[in-house]
């Protein structure tokens, strides 16, 4: 086999690895997944509550269990996506024409779920990452919503 055949050979095999890689990296910094030592209902009314007291808004509340059975799907184990808010950070950000494009983001979504091993997980966005990508209002409006997020996620596993 002659060396051009080879190089182009090592150089597709390369960008292939870099390609898994960077999409193994997208799931596990991307995404945070924590298990809750509570069951599936008392992780819900204590991440209610963890909401209220951190002064968050929960705007709303989809059961995606309860819609997929409305939808002839059957089976599923309880999931349940939180829509929070904290108003303040989300007028700064929806006030300022240059930074309505992360709207797309608002409100912050948590998901509580159980899965087949039995455990109740909680699983968010980690936007302190997306926020180092940005500037100005938007990094530190991105900074202070994930820090509040990851607080009422830790009260909540108390």
């Amino acid at each position: 086999m002659n060396t051009y055949y080879l190089t182009v050979i090592i150089i597709i095999a390369v960008i292939a690895l870099i390609f898994i890689v960077i999409k193994l990296a997208f799931s596990i910094l991307m995404f945070r997944e924590n298990i809750s030592k509570f069951s599936f209902d008392e992780t819900q009314k204590k991440f209610e509550s963890a909401v209220t007291e951190k002064g968050w808004k929960m705007p709303a509340v989809h059961d995606l269990k309860s819609i997929m059975e409305k939808n002839g799907k059957q089976g599923l184990l309880p999931v349940k996506v939180y829509e929070i808010c904290k108003p303040d950070l989300a007028f700064a950000l929806l006030s300022f024409d240059k930074a309505r494009f992360v709207s797309s983001m608002l409100p912050c979504r948590v998901a509580i779920y159980e899965k087949a091993d039995g455990f109740v997980y909680i699983s968010r966005m980690r936007t302190s990452l997306m926020a180092l990508l940005m500037s100005g209002l938007i990094s530190r409006a991105m900074h202070k919503a994930s820090g509040d997020v990851e607080d009422i996620i830790m009260n909540t596993m108390r």
